[in-house]
């Protein structure tokens, strides 16, 4: 029984062996699995600052920005989409950050009048986002996500029951809960510093009156603070980005005047990355910021072009001297409509992208050049600093450089310059790259690069060559890169906004709203009162005789003009609406979700109730509240004037019109007036065909105020009784003056 027994232990014990044997490979194989999957290591330093170390092997790591998501319960396209696209793609692209710079939810109805958050929105986004960081085999940590606009709708405080991106979002979830998040990804030679910054207003308004970026003192002075924490402390040159939602020409100064362009430029920073604005106003919503030696300021109220005037200005190469201040600002497309995805890289300092559009074609193989720059998108202070004052150029201008993102074996990648100059393009260089080493197993990119002269590429014209790469994989197909101009000498390349891309990109907005406001009102103001104080003050009368008499443009204002005067009722009517629009409450509404509580706006701003022990009264939502008051101003209120005038002045014509045709005479002047009737008989018959045409302005008028007003009604839960002055004067103003001047005494 002993024997038995002992042989039942040995036997035993040589059963557990290999299975401890198989425990222990499988373990191994499960970590070997999370090392694989955690392609970049992370850590927290001294000081609490998160730095990843990148270990492609090269001084070069590369990011993805995604923007404007807008996950929608009426559109499960969006989120399906990306949960298809995005994971497998960056499973390939295996990047060291994944940055979303906001507008995560859509936050709308279904007929896109309603905006407050939608709680199914956000389970979903936290959803599909669980499923593309397992898709991607990337760490979850090194994805930041920030807050848009959309995604702030109706929140009447952080961390209330309605904020569901303090409860969904990625960084909420790893306990990134301030408005600055930073992250530094580190290569052997450099430090590369990333600050998000989140600048949504800290009050969110109910849309569409929340649509600019509102940065506070606080938030300055902690982005400050952020981008310069590696400035002393470090051996290795540190390149630094920011990412935000809004662009700056979105973004209003804080309560002091100061803006995020004065703390980009105090830090030289390479570029701000953003969304916000979608694809819809045009590919070129990229802005050039240069201090050029003045004040840093961001009062200026329109850029005419995408870069600022001076910018090339000559480089100082005396010791010490630096280049002058400057950043890019980069908005990308959106993933709403267009499936738009970003790529950027830092090549040994070198700022490049590639934008992607998985709506138009799929993307099996992708080019990313990283050395030479763009010369449309180069920072130019920069380049031409050191191109001009060093006596040896860095190695990085020694090689054509840049990425290969692909899932087949690449077989071969060529380079290819071409001169424009003889007006056709003229190739003039030719060579295939090699592949360059590095841990790029882990993924589908592959670093290639080719050494090459670059001095015989110096030319005044910095768009005379441009560059691009063929990549041929293993079953012989063929991608090219988007043929890019390239300047050595850092001279910088003209682009030209259109008209969309400038009234978005070129305007700045937050400081053109009271400009534009009080030039309106005054100038309405002025229409009323000059024509009064004529008759009133100087005593002196223009009417419809003196300027057939007289004729003249400033006759026939004037006695238009003066005609409305002599309309008790509509000039009066027209004065006191004008005073109520300047210091009365437009209408009252709902502007938070769900919180059963009216609140009333005016030019000012929404009027709320601070939580503080003191509940003072404080204005938000300016200058987002002009995208109801400028329309108003200037598209119903102006032109209703107009129509007034238009209308008294064809009532005078017709009454002359009639006196000539019965030959009723007032004094010898009249002579001659059959002459001018038979010229007017078109317009001024019986059949008064400019009053019609008046008439059917005057019912487009009509139409466009109605829209508007209903669009209020839902956007902020209202009836006629919460906005009767916005909603009802002009109308009745008008109908008024149409039922005055319909008959003609």
């Amino acid at each position: 029984m002993e024997t038995i027994g002992d042989d039942d232990e040995l036997s035993s014990k040589k059963v557990s062996l290999p299975r401890r044997i198989s425990f222990t490979i499988l373990l191994l194989l499960l970590l070997l699995l999370i090392s694989l999957s955690t392609r970049v290591s992370g850590s927290i330093d001294e000081s609490g600052r998160r730095v990843i170390e990148a270990r492609t092997g090269q001084d070069l790591i590369w990011v993805v920005q995604l923007s404007d998501l807008h996950f929608s319960v009426h559109h499960p396209e969006r989120a399906i989409d990306f949960k298809n696209i995005v994971g497998p793609a960056l499973s390939l692209i295996n990047p060291s950050l994944v940055l979303i710079t906001g507008d995560l939810t859509d936050g709308k109805s279904k007929d896109m009048l309603t905006m407050k958050l939608n709680e199914d929105e956000w389970l979903e986004y936290e959803s599909v986002m669980q499923d593309v960081v397992k898709r991607s085999g990337l760490n979850k940590s090194i994805f930041y996500d920030l807050r848009g606009n959309h995604d702030n709708f109706g929140v009447p405080a952080v961390g209330s029951s309605v904020d569901f991106f303090s409860k969904y979002s990625i960084n909420a979830q790893m306990g990134r809960k301030g408005n600055v998040n930073t992250v530094t990804v580190e290569t052997s030679e450099r430090k590369h510093l990333f600050v998000g910054i989140d600048t949504t207003m800290h009050i969110g308004l109910r849309g569409p009156t929340n649509l600019f970026g509102h940065p506070t003192d606080e938030l300055l002075s902690s982005l400050d603070s952020h981008l310069s924490q590696w400035d002393n402390q470090s051996a290795k040159p540190v390149a630094k980005i920011s990412f935000g939602h809004f662009p700056l020409s979105f973004t209003a100064l804080s309560h002091s005047q100061k803006s995020l362009k004065d703390v980009f430029l105090k830090h030289s920073i390479s570029a701000y990355v953003c969304g916000h604005l979608h694809s819809k106003f045009g590919k070129n919503l990229k802005r050039h910021h240069h201090s050029g030696g003045i004040s840093l300021s961001d009062n200026d109220l329109f850029q005419l072009n995408m870069r600022q005037s001076g910018a090339e200005s000559t480089s100082n190469c005396s010791f010490g001297a630096l280049p002058a201040a400057e950043f890019w600002e980069w908005e990308m497309g959106d993933w709403r409509k267009n499936r738009a995805m970003r790529i950027m890289a830092i090549d040994r300092g070198h700022v490049s992208y590639v934008d992607l559009d998985f709506k138009s074609k799929s993307q099996r193989t992708i080019i990313l050049p990283t050395f030479p720059l763009d010369s449309r998108f180069m920072s130019t202070s920069f380049a031409r600093h050191k191109y001009e004052c060093q006596h040896m150029i860095s190695s990085s201008y020694d090689a054509i450089r840049a990425i290969v993102f692909s899932h087949s074996l690449i077989v071969e990648v060529v380079a290819r310059v071409y001169d424009s100059s003889p007006g056709f393009d003229n190739l003039v260089m030719e060579a295939p790259m090699r592949k360059l080493g590095g841990d790029s197993s882990s993924s589908g990119a592959t670093f290639f690069s080719l050494p090459w002269n670059y001095r015989a590429f110096e030319d005044p014209l910095p768009d005379r060559f441009w560059l691009q790469i063929e990549v041929t994989d293993i079953k012989g197909r063929l991608t090219l890169s988007e043929m890019r101009p390239f300047s050595i000498n850092g001279l910088s390349s003209k682009v030209s906004w259109t008209w969309n891309e400038f009234r978005v990109m070129g305007c700045q907005w937050a400081a053109l709203y009271y400009p534009i406001l009080w030039a309106a009102m005054y100038s309405l103001f002025l229409v009323f009162l000059i024509p009064k104080c004529i008759i009133v003050v100087f005593k002196k009368q223009y009417t419809l005789k003196k300027f057939i008499a007289k004729k003249g443009p400033i006759t026939l204002v004037l006695w238009i003009l003066q005609d409305l005067c002599r309309m008790p009722v509509v000039w009066f009517g027209y004065m006191a609406y004008l005073l109520y629009l300047i210091f009365f409450p437009w209408f009252s509404g709902e502007v938070f979700t769900d919180s059963g509580n009216r609140t009333y706006m005016t030019i000012m701003g929404w009027v709320v109730t601070s939580s503080g022990a003191d509940r003072k009264h404080e204005y938000i939502g300016q200058p987002d509240v002009m995208v109801l008051v400028i329309p108003h101003v200037v598209f119903v209120v102006i032109p209703s004037v107009l129509l007034v005038c238009c209308l008294v002045a064809e009532r005078e014509i017709y009454k002359d019109h009639i006196r000539t045709v019965s030959g009723k005479k007032e004094d010898d002047h009249d002579r001659g007036r059959k002459k001018r009737s038979q010229r007017r008989s078109l317009l001024f018959s019986n059949r008064r065909l400019f009053r019609k045409s008046l008439l059917v302005a005057s019912l487009a008028l009509y139409w466009k105020h109605f829209k508007n007003c209903w669009a209020l009604a839902r956007a902020y839960e209202m009836n006629v009784v919460h906005f009767p002055g916005y909603s009802l004067v002009v109308p009745l103003l008008l109908l008024y003056v149409i039922c005055k001047t319909h008959k003609v005494p």
